[in-house]
Parts: structure tokens; sequence; C-alpha cells
């Protein structure tokens, strides 16, 4: 039986996407979404921690987190998690873990997003990212 690699977040963008085209003509964004968990503790006091994800997005899905996206903005994004490792430049073995998306859906209205459109929100979906060899010159940071 295989396994399940699945991961759906809500979340708000910390900054804009960093979007670029990488030496196989490839397109990436890479979003930081920050999701939040809210409890009151023993005491009664209202407590709230904040965790940060790394999304990445491939091809024309990358292209459309680019142009839409903005800081602050609200994302539905679903995906599968991925770790990645790669020498840095002091020979140093690296290694980060992202979510690679394969549906974003932009949330929320037109004063949200800066510009005059219509609240519904939009939904892509391109299939999988491509692969790459792992080179310096193919990250996508």
């Amino acid at each position: 039986m295989s396994g399940v690699n699945k991961v759906i977040i809500v979340g708000r963008l910390g900054a804009d996407p960093e979007t670029k085209t990488i030496n196989s003509g490839n397109t990436v964004s890479t979003l930081s979404v920050a999701t939040s968990d809210s409890w009151t503790d023993k005491d009664g006091q209202r407590q709230e921690r904040t965790e940060w994800h790394r999304v990445v997005a491939w091809g024309k899905l990358a292209e459309l987190c680019g142009k839409f996206l903005h800081k602050g903005r609200q994302v539905y994004v679903e995906g599968r998690l991925q770790t990645r490792s790669w020498e840095d430049q002091q020979g140093q073995k690296r290694y980060t873990t992202e979510i690679v998306a394969q549906t974003v859906q932009f949330l929320g209205g037109a004063s949200e997003r800066g510009e005059g459109a219509s609240d519904r929100s939009q939904s892509h979906d391109f299939g999988p990212e491509p692969s790459f060899d792992g080179s310096d010159s193919d990250l996508p940071f």
C-alpha cells in the first residue's frame, strides 16, 4: 500500500511572493504563509501561536501567484510535503521542508487585493512541478 502525502493550509502571506525563472526556463514562486492557532490557557488568558510555512509553486501557477498575491493576502494551499537537501558554499549539508503547491486559491475580497476585481476567489491547479537536478543554478531561492 502506498502512503498519502497531502497538506492543506489556509493562512496569510507574510511577504510578497518571490517569483523567478530558473536556468531550465521554469518559473518558480516561493510563498511564506502564516497559520495561527489560538486557545485559552488554564488562567483564562488568550494564547496564540503562529506557524510559518514555506510554499513553492511551479509553472503557470507560480506566474499567477507572483502576479496576484501580495503580503497579507489570505490563501488556501493544497499540495504535498517535500524535503530537499543541498550543500551550501561552506560545504555544509542544508535541508528545507516545503509544501509543493498543486492548488492555490486566492481568498478575500477586492479591498484585500488592492484592486477593483470582484470578490470571487480564484483557484488554480496546474499539476506537478518539474524536476530539477538540485544544482545551485536550479535552486528556487
